[in-house]
């Protein structure tokens, strides 16, 4: 995953693409679950969390403005799927790191992280150490992943920086399950969860969702990104959770499993 080009960046800048400006003229996105129980915040705590603002601004979260929305299956159940909201800091041009919330709104529950690596780097992991690491084709080719806000041309870049990388993914916090508790606090062991790379993993309705949600096509991205095909390299991983849905499936264009780790 490359750093944002110059062009981009620019395009960005224009459209006031930032953290406060993310859904302008879209509304908020609530959590898709519960809200952890507790006391409604004192006044004392209200003043506490004021001052905290103005006076102690820390570094460590300035840069966390690339926005994507995409989904996520848990390896280990494929079948337990979330909308994943990332805030992405571009570390350097090999590694990236987001935040992951169940929404953007300003109740979102904070659910995970993600840590995004360039091919290269993924190269010189451990044998190992390679089967935590999703490969993110399929998203970006199957128009599943989007950065809302951007222009379509900005977009497609962005994705076209995107081509061959790789995610390592932990939900911590499952806010839609059925369980009331589990619904409401983050208990439990964390998940690893992975990438669809055929059509017809992610659940539909999902989709769906997501899109009438922020006014996007998935059919239309994905015809925008027709070219970056021609960019996409056999992947570790594709494979992974071929066979493990109850409907079919199928390939989509590019998205090629390399064989071995």
């Amino acid at each position: 995953m490359s750093r944002l080009s110059p062009v981009l960046v620019l395009a960005a800048a224009g459209l006031g693409y930032g953290i406060g400006r993310l859904l302008h003229g879209t509304p908020p996105v609530g959590s898709r679950g519960g809200r952890p129980p507790g006391r409604s915040k004192s006044p004392r705590t209200r003043v506490l969390e004021g001052g905290a603002a103005l006076l102690q601004g820390h570094p460590a979260f300035k840069g966390f403005d690339i926005y994507l929305v995409g989904f996520h299956p848990m390896r280990d159940d494929p079948e337990r799927q979330f909308e994943a909201h990332h805030l992405c800091r571009q570390v350097n041009e090999d590694f990236a790191e987001c935040i992951l919330f169940d929404g953007n709104g300003p109740e979102a529950n904070l659910v995970g992280i993600e840590y995004i690596i360039s091919e290269s780097l993924f190269e010189q992991l451990p044998a190992e150490e390679r089967d935590y690491w999703h490969p993110h084709n399929g998203e970006i080719l199957s128009g599943q992943l989007v950065a809302p806000h951007l222009p379509e041309r900005a977009e497609t870049m962005l994705m076209s920086d995107k081509m061959n990388s790789y995610g390592k993914t932990w939900h911590l916090w499952d806010t839609t399950s059925a369980d009331d508790l589990t619904r409401r606090l983050p208990i439990g062991e964390p998940m690893l969860a992975w990438s669809f790379c055929r059509d017809g993993e992610a659940l539909q309705w999902l989709i769906d969702r997501r899109d009438r949600d922020f006014g996007i096509s998935t059919d239309a991205k994905r015809l925008a990104r027709r070219d970056l095909v021609q960019k996409a390299h056999p992947q570790a991983g594709v494979d992974r959770l071929k066979g493990r849905f109850c409907r079919p499936t199928q390939e989509i264009p590019g998205v090629v499993d390399r064989g071995g780790a």
